[in-house]
């Protein structure tokens, strides 16, 4: 019978700099990630043969909705307004939406308070010239709405401040969950 190894060295305990280097390079990979998804969304299929790309074309309001996509009150918080997101995309992807129709799609999906918000932005410059904003810039509008710069600061403060035992951190799958929105968040704004 083999004796039984015991290790006498404690593991090391990470530093707070160990633990922004971690951060810092996990937001850098999910950036890359984000940024390598955004080149191949149009060759998802990675066959030899190549696919034909289906063609953004003019379609109804009518049409958009029946994809269902969310509405969006402004009270869901930061993770409700990154899901709306993602439902939205994943509409505008299904869809073939054109870029000219996207923003003004949208905002027929805003109810209660971000339909009061919309407004008040639309309403110095006209509806039309709100419509001609980029669907980027519109989800830049929501994000700094509804994603203060000072929520995002405290989470990240308290990804900064976790406290680590050995090689396991007090991670809980809360923190987790927290995290994989801070990434979403931040591929969101570029």
């Amino acid at each position: 019978k083999a004796p039984k190894r015991t290790s006498t060295s404690a593991a090391p305990a990470m530093t707070q700099a160990a633990i922004r280097k971690l951060v810092v390079d996990s937001v850098a990979a999910a950036l890359e990630a984000q940024a390598a998804t955004m080149e191949n969304i149009d060759n998802t299929n990675r066959n030899i043969k190549q696919r034909e790309t289906p063609v953004a074309r003019k379609y109804s309001y009518k049409e958009f909705m029946s994809y269902q996509p969310f509405n969006f009150k402004g009270t869901e918080g930061a993770v409700g307004l990154i899901r709306w997101l993602e439902r939205i995309e994943s509409v505008f992807f299904h869809s073939n939406c054109t870029e000219d129709c996207k923003v003004k799609f949208v905002t027929g999906t805003l109810t209660e308070e971000a339909l009061s918000w919309w407004n008040s932005f639309s309403q110095p410059i006209g509806i039309e010239e709100a419509y001609k904003i980029t669907c980027t810039e519109f989800k830049k509008l929501l994000i700094k709405k509804y994603c203060p710069q000072i929520k995002i600061k405290k989470m990240e403060d308290e990804f900064y401040n976790l406290a680590v035992k050995g090689n396991v951190s007090r991670l809980t799958f809360e923190d987790s969950r927290s995290w994989q929105f801070y990434a979403q968040l931040w591929c969101q704004i570029l």
